[in-house]
């Protein structure tokens, strides 16, 4: 990934955040037939590092689930690494948001966002537990919101069991985290100001969350 200087977001905590708060993440596999993009659900667990004199950084481990019938499970096999992509809020910029813009015209159109590229090793887990606990811990996170929320005990017994058979479970540690918080860092105060301001007056909770983190990234300059 392209990464100028000022665009870098290396805070663990941070890339931490947003898979959280987006784990529906693109897994990149390359299998006999070339690249492949699946796109799934992913619990993510990050392991507080063991104390000693230096200790090092806290491990994150990525979890999932695919259905039997995909092949990738089988194809990640001979060759393990991999590459999950989380996309955070995006939102477009127009050039009428920068003040400069009516002073000088020299601005143009782009477009601002977050992302995490993790990258790792995928363990396959065919195993009931690992799917069945997986699948709880999922379930508990996407159903908080609901005023009544589904669990696994809903449905009958048999039927859980029938379900969890078909999917196979995957494990990644990650290797290294990659991220890129695109938020006009290399424009002007003033312009860079401008454009949050539009973003936040604009109905979508996806631009105004684009216009807050515009405000809150440090300027490269």
């Amino acid at each position: 990934m392209y990464m100028p200087a000022h665009f870098e977001e290396n805070r663990p905590e941070v890339l931490h955040r947003l898979i959280s708060e987006q784990p529906f993440g693109a897994l990149i596999t390359h299998g006999p037939n070339g690249l492949d993009a699946n796109h799934v659900p992913f619990d993510l667990e990050v392991v507080p590092a063991a104390g000693n004199a230096q200790p090092a950084p806290a491990r994150a481990i990525l979890r999932a689930h695919v259905a039997r019938a995909n092949p990738v499970w089988q194809e990640v096999a001979a060759n393990p690494e991999t590459l999950v992509i989380f996309q955070g809020p995006a939102a477009y910029i127009s050039p009428t948001w920068y003040p400069s813009k009516h002073e000088t015209h020299r601005q143009v159109p782009t477009y601002n966002y977050m992302v995490v590229h993790a990258h790792g090793r995928i363990v396959v887990r065919d195993d009931e537990s690992f799917v069945r606990g997986l699948v709880a811990r999922l379930t508990r996170k996407m159903e908080a919101g609901e005023p009544v929320p589904w669990k696994m005990g809903d449905a009958p017994a048999d039927y859980i069991s029938q379900m969890l058979g078909a999917i196979v479970g995957l494990e990644i540690e990650v290797t290294r985290l990659v991220g890129k918080w695109k938020l006009s860092q290399n424009k002007e105060a003033a312009d860079r100001r401008g454009a949050a301001e539009a973003l936040l007056a604009r109905t979508s909770e996806e631009q105004k969350a684009v216009g807050q983190a515009m405000l809150d990234a440090p300027p490269a300059f």
